[in-house]
């Protein structure tokens, strides 16, 4: 594919789907319970009670957006920005002790590159996303990474999606985005993808949720030509 074109690539591949876009955290990585226990961790060294609402509100927010809610709703100290600091700076770290990456992860992305452009489109901070990106063995494999702090508006509003989308230079219409959440269901839904749900181990969405989504696997595994072909 490096050596074509986009218009290229989407004419010498007749298939449904041009492009085929992951999320990050619950899908490549196991990480949606590192980000509970660090943030939680911040709170409780301060002795701030965990607001029971807190960590599904948070799932799928931006940078900005969830860093907001750590300094104004959950009541953490310093800024939205040197809070978000302190939770990438602890998430890092729990990288550094080894990234817990998913089953099937980097077999899965790279079975869909070869018949369709690769994206990402993660709620992680941009240090975070090149950080996995080059863990997993994937750089040069994915064609566009979009952070939703690049973008006006996190998951479930579609701007991620859409970005990644626009840089694969495709319609929302020809791909499909991959999700565990809630909020990324949603919005892969008001982008007008193609839904496949992976359900998580962690806050898994309700059933109005999952019915939103073209098909439920259990693992990446799962993920393949032949599904793909009977979406």
């Amino acid at each position: 594919m490096a050596d074509l074109s986009r218009s290229e690539w989407r004419a010498a591949r007749p298939d449904r789907f041009t492009a085929v876009v992951f999320d990050l955290d619950g899908i490549l990585v196991e990480t949606e319970a590192l980000w509970d226990e660090v943030r939680r961790g911040l709170a409780a060294a301060e002795g701030i009670p965990w607001p029971e609402a807190a960590t599904a509100a948070m799932m799928g927010m931006s940078t900005p957006e969830w860093s907001t809610y750590l300094a104004e709703t959950v009541g953490l100290s310093g800024t939205p920005e040197e809070v978000g600091k302190r939770v990438i700076d602890g998430m890092a770290a729990r990288y550094a002790t080894g990234l817990p990456v998913l089953p099937g992860a980097q077999a899965a992305v790279r079975r869909m590159a070869e018949h369709h452009l690769v994206g990402v489109a993660s709620s992680s901070p941009r240090r975070l996303i090149d950080l996995v990106v080059h863990e997993l063995g994937l750089d040069g494999v994915f064609t566009a990474t979009v952070s939703t702090e690049e973008v006006a508006a996190g998951k479930p509003a579609p701007d991620g999606y859409l970005r990644a989308c626009e840089l694969l230079g495709v319609s929302p219409h020809d791909a499909v985005g991959i999700e565990d959440s809630t909020n990324g269901i949603r919005s892969l839904h008001a982008a007008g993808m193609t839904i496949i749900h992976i359900p998580p181990s962690f806050h898994a969405p309700d059933e109005e949720t999952r019915a939103l989504c073209d098909a439920i696997i259990p693992t990446l595994d799962r993920l393949t030509e032949e599904l793909l072909a009977g979406l």
